[in-house]
């Protein structure tokens, strides 16, 4: 019986032939993604024709123009020049239209459109499926059967769980305010937020900022924290530097309070027109979520007559939109009159809670909290911001400080006659 045996030159030919085989494939392959990226990328630039921009590199996009920490300045230069709309260049053929105009976005927002799948696909690890992520029916479902839960009567009772809330924050702030010292209030407020959400929404007992260690007390300022440029930061982020909101009617009464302090408009929140317009104005200039995504599921053509097909992203640019002087005149200045009861405006040009069917739930309760929180602590302090840490605003999924929001504050002398604690 013979054995045959393969000399190590034909074995070497073989594995040889194979390598070439692969290598053969791979370029091939490799063709045809160029080949399909350059033709994605012709039809884009030819349906985003009537979009003008500005200019990109073919494989970078915008990205060298413009770092993630200069978004916001970027948003700004664009609406002033394009404020309709402006294809946004992430990199290679991937782009997303960014929108500023009120008619533009209320043209989407009364659509069905999804979420964009590439922004929205990084949050259930993080939030879970609810009504943030879900789309058609099953959004639809949950959404109807949450709705009830945030009807006007169900929120009147939460006012004092909010105010509980509030009143431990504040008592932590007495006792770490110092003569001269700023506090970080961020962490404080956020955990405030959560301990009311906790009561109102679990019935939770207690208070989950009294089980966090307090902060130490801050010991002296870095000089410069940045934040050339980005506008007048220290009045949105929060009230302080403004001194018309300390100095005027909290609920339609003279400040400082003549007869008492919470006990006179805990049960009208809505009489508080200046609190209210103050609110808005800060929420204008730094709305909670700077933007949201859609993917076009069917083509749109716009007020002005320019379209755009199926299978397009678009970002309908809240912060953008809010900071559109054809929208809002100088839209960088912080003023409340903006929101004087009755002052014309778009039904879409004020979006800090989105609109139409996919609008934020808790847009009501959100407002309440805003307001008791605002009330009480004006009761309680006076509020000047740190001028050596400007806060600068970053977009993440929602927009936050990255430096933080540092303020002095002095304790009021509590308002005459007030028998609630405040």
């Amino acid at each position: 019986m013979s054995v045959s045996v393969l000399s190590p030159s034909r074995l070497l030919g073989d594995v040889s032939r194979i390598l070439q085989l692969a290598s053969l494939l791979i370029l091939l392959l490799l063709l045809i993604k160029v080949a399909q990226f350059y033709l994605h990328r012709q039809w884009l630039l030819k349906v985003l024709q009537e979009f003008p921009c500005p200019p990109s590199h073919w494989l970078f996009g915008h990205n060298q123009e413009y770092s993630q920490d200069q978004e916001l300045q970027r948003i700004r230069k664009w609406v002033e020049t394009f404020p309709s709309a402006c294809p946004h260049w992430l990199w290679g053929s991937k782009v997303r239209v960014q929108l500023y105009d009120p008619d533009y976005i209320k043209v989407i927002l009364g659509r069905s459109d999804p979420k964009s799948y590439s922004v929205t696909r990084f949050l259930p690890p993080l939030i879970g499926y609810g009504l943030v992520v879900l789309n058609g029916q099953t959004w639809f479902q949950h959404r109807r059967m949450l709705t009830p839960a945030f009807h006007y009567d169900i929120l009147k009772p939460y006012v004092e769980f909010m105010a509980d809330s509030v009143r431990v924050m504040l008592d932590k702030w007495e006792e770490l305010i110092g003569q001269d010292s700023p506090l970080e209030v961020f962490q404080h407020v956020s955990l405030m937020t959560l301990d009311t959400i906790m009561k109102c929404a679990f019935s939770h007992q207690g208070s989950i900022q009294l089980d966090r260690p307090s902060d130490p007390r801050e010991e002296g300022s870095p000089a410069g924290a940045g934040g050339a440029g980005e506008g007048r930061e220290e009045e949105a982020l929060g009230f302080a530097g403004y001194p018309p909101l300390g100095q005027r009617e909290v609920p339609g009464l003279p400040w400082p309070c003549s007869c008492s302090g919470w006990a006179c408009f805990r049960h009208h929140l809505d009489q508080m027109p200046y609190t209210t317009m103050c609110i808005k104005e800060a929420l204008r200039l730094y709305p909670p979520v700077p933007g949201i995504s859609r993917d076009l599921s069917t083509p749109i053509t716009f007020p002005d007559g320019r379209s755009l097909p199926k299978g397009i992203s678009v970002v309908l640019s809240i912060y953008g939109l809010h900071h559109n002087p054809k929208v809002w005149p100088n839209p960088e200045v912080f003023d409340p009159s903006r929101f004087t009861p009755g002052s014309a405006q778009h039904s879409h040009a004020f979006l800090p809670f989105s609109a139409g069917a996919r609008n934020c739930i808790g847009k009501q309760f959100a407002m309440n909290e805003l307001k008791v929180a605002t009330a009480l602590t004006l009761l309680r302090f006076e509020l000047l911001p740190d001028p050596t840490r400007i806060p600068i605003p970053t977009p993440r999924i929602v927009l936050k400080s990255s430096s933080g929001i540092h303020l002095h504050l002095k304790r009021l002398p509590k308002p005459c006659g007030d028998k609630d604690q405040l």
